[in-house]
């Protein structure tokens, strides 16, 4: 286990502790010699047996430590540690065509494929960067490059049906692959969709840009080849094209008929292997230093009121 700062300049704060003690000490003294025109604070404390003094260590001892906490926390405190994570990165490309409200996995498609994908994101190391964007005859960005897990649920749940119709598989591909950028793993899109490709970007010039790129593509197909009724309209997946996209770019194909075959599709593109993860505290040390703050808050105004 290692701990590196990513701004270790803000480190020299440090030399604030030894000056926080230093006055805690020096206005202890000064509510003593306040204490001592109403009552003889030396019997009080022989018979507290020393509370009102440990008393005083105990909440200098938090503020110390949230002093701690708020200066790693800007120094960009990272562990680094050896677990099991992915070596890629991911762009989830998800198809918000209406066709995704056939109910053939329950309680549809859409939901279906939405629920998975936040299960796969939970699979994921800390490390692990995912963008998210829908497509139907457009591509839109949902969310860039984050390690955030919560907020790529919670953009997963806000993701709506699209009003457009159509399926533009090339530009989810090429959305895709710039999300992805310059990211120092592997990079790969987990394209989820149950049509046909009917607009946009051909999907030659798609696959010559995600290779360029190194960019792997792996494809979900969801649904049957032999096609599905969509209010009268026989909707068939374009299996023939999802597994050029995944054999073209090193990715795989695979073919989720039910929310289980979903599941298990992501649970094989995470490959997760043991390496080094590197984790951000920053956040974490920011949430509990404000918790400490808000206990020391109820501590001094309850169980340590001081009377003035």
């Amino acid at each position: 286990m290692e701990i590196i700062f990513n701004s270790p300049e803000y480190l020299w704060l440090l030399f604030i502790i030894p000056i926080l003690i230093f006055a805690h000490f020096v206005a202890l003294k000064g509510v003593k010699r306040r204490a001592v025109k109403f009552a003889n604070f030396s019997a009080i404390e022989r018979v507290t047996g020393g509370e009102l003094l440990s008393n005083n260590l105990f909440l200098l001892m938090i503020r110390v430590f949230i002093l701690l906490l708020f200066i790693f926390s800007v120094s960009g405190f990272v562990l680094i540690y050896t677990g099991m994570a992915s070596n890629y990165d991911y762009v989830l490309a998800m198809d918000n065509s209406n066709s995704m409200i056939v109910e053939d996995l329950k309680p549809t498609r859409f939901d279906a494929a939405k629920t998975t994908a936040k299960g796969f994101i939970d699979k994921l190391g800390p490390d692990n960067e995912v963008g998210i964007l829908s497509f139907s005859s457009i591509a839109m960005i949902e969310s860039y490059l984050d390690t955030d897990s919560l907020h790529l649920k919670m953009v997963i749940n806000n993701i709506d049906l699209s009003d457009v119709g159509g399926t533009d598989l090339g530009q989810a591909i090429v959305g895709g692959v710039n999300l992805l950028g310059d990211s120092k793993k592997g990079k790969a899109v987990v394209l989820i969709t149950d049509g046909q490709v009917n607009v946009g970007v051909p999907l030659e010039e798609a696959v010559d840009y995600a290779n360029v790129n190194g960019v792997i593509v792996h494809t979900i197909g969801v649904g049957t080849s032999e096609g599905s009724d969509f209010f009268g309209t026989s909707l068939v997946l374009d299996e023939e094209s999802l597994v050029y996209i995944a054999k073209s770019t090193g990715g795989k194909y695979y073919q989720a008929e039910t929310v289980e075959e979903l599941e298990e599709a992501y649970g094989e593109i995470v490959d997760l292997t043991e390496r080094k993860i590197s984790q951000s505290m920053s956040m974490s040390f920011i949430v509990l230093a404000l918790l400490l703050l808000l206990y020391e808050w109820i501590l001094i105004n309850t169980k340590y009121k001081t009377i003035p």
